[in-house]
């Protein structure tokens, strides 16, 4: 099966599936012998991180966050590991470029199999570090959109702005959807590597992942606050710029309303007692009467300094 790949040597064998099926789950039933439970969570939906001794082995998924090229969007997407003394069991859909290239690696390079495979946590390791080292450059883009947005958000204030904050919020909510249980369960597998007689010199590498956890975290963190800090200089200028309107219009109403009376005034088809009705320069004394009023509610405004 295409989807099924395998990487052995002496001391150790990594199966990497991709696009978990049934008949991968079969081979991982009939070959290793997994309580159905753990293979059940395996294919789709995406499951909740966990760590689960199974005392022969642990059971253990994490999440890991995927830029889609297309759709800019940042989703998650699960990897689950089964991990013995003898092996380690690696399932994912395939997408995460990482890991599949790491695995090429170690199927092409003899000098990186060589270091990788000395024992199981020495692969497992390996394979979280290029999992986590991977979210840095993610990190530096959702940065850099913040930035750009930042720097956009006073100059070119349109709806276009509006919708690439809300992709960066949308993206920062599912980026911590999928770390934000990676300490703990990390923290959990260093403890239980003790079960695989895990050597004491080994304890330094496994707190660097929980560190590196920490570090993503407190970037997402960071990051959450600015883009959340820019949606609400947004929301102030919308406001600020439909209050001008607003105020804008208002005026312009209050100056026409007399205007519009005024002339409502003089156009009552009444006889008698109307001035200017039958005086030959009776329209322009109107158009005058008007504007001398439009002049004088204009300096008012100006005076209270509503314009």
């Amino acid at each position: 099966m295409e989807s099924i790949k395998t990487i052995e040597n002496q001391k150790l064998v990594w199966t990497n599936i991709s696009k978990p099926d049934k008949r991968s789950m079969d081979f991982l039933k009939s070959n290793f012998n997994f309580h159905d439970l753990d293979l059940i969570e395996c294919p789709p939906p995406i499951q909740r991180p966990k760590l689960i001794d199974r005392n022969r082995y642990l059971f253990m998924i994490l999440q890991f966050p995927v830029y889609d090229q297309k759709t800019h969007r940042i989703h998650a997407n699960e990897v689950d590991f089964f991990i013995s003394a003898d092996y380690v069991v690696t399932i994912n859909d395939g997408n995460l470029a990482p890991l599949q290239e790491f695995f090429k690696e170690c199927q092409t390079d003899e000098r990186v199999l060589h270091e990788t495979f000395q024992n199981t946590y020495v692969l497992l390791y390996m394979i979280l570090n290029k999992l986590l080292i991977y979210c840095f450059p993610m990190l530096n883009h959702v940065r850099w959109d913040i930035d750009r947005i930042e720097k956009k958000l006073f100059v070119d204030f349109d709806k276009e702005t509006v919708r690439e904050i809300l992709t960066i919020k949308r993206n920062m909510v599912n980026f911590r959807k999928s770390m934000q249980a990676h300490k703990n369960v990390l923290k959990k597998l260093t403890i239980k590597s003790a079960k695989f007689d895990a050597p004491d010199t080994f304890d330094p590498y496994f707190i660097e992942l929980v560190d590196h956890t920490k570090e993503i975290w407190d970037l997402l963190e960071n990051y959450k606050e600015s883009i959340n800090a820019l949606y609400e200089t947004h929301e102030s200028l919308a406001n600020f710029r439909l209050s001008n309107i607003m105020k804008t219009l208002t005026i312009f109403s209050v100056i026409v309303f007399p205007l519009t009376l005024l002339a409502a005034i003089f156009g009552m088809n009444t006889i008698g007692g109307m001035p200017f009705i039958n005086n030959q320069g009776g329209f322009w004394g109107v158009i005058f009467m008007m504007a001398i009023g439009t002049v004088i509610m204009f300096i008012y405004f100006k005076k209270k300094k509503w314009l």
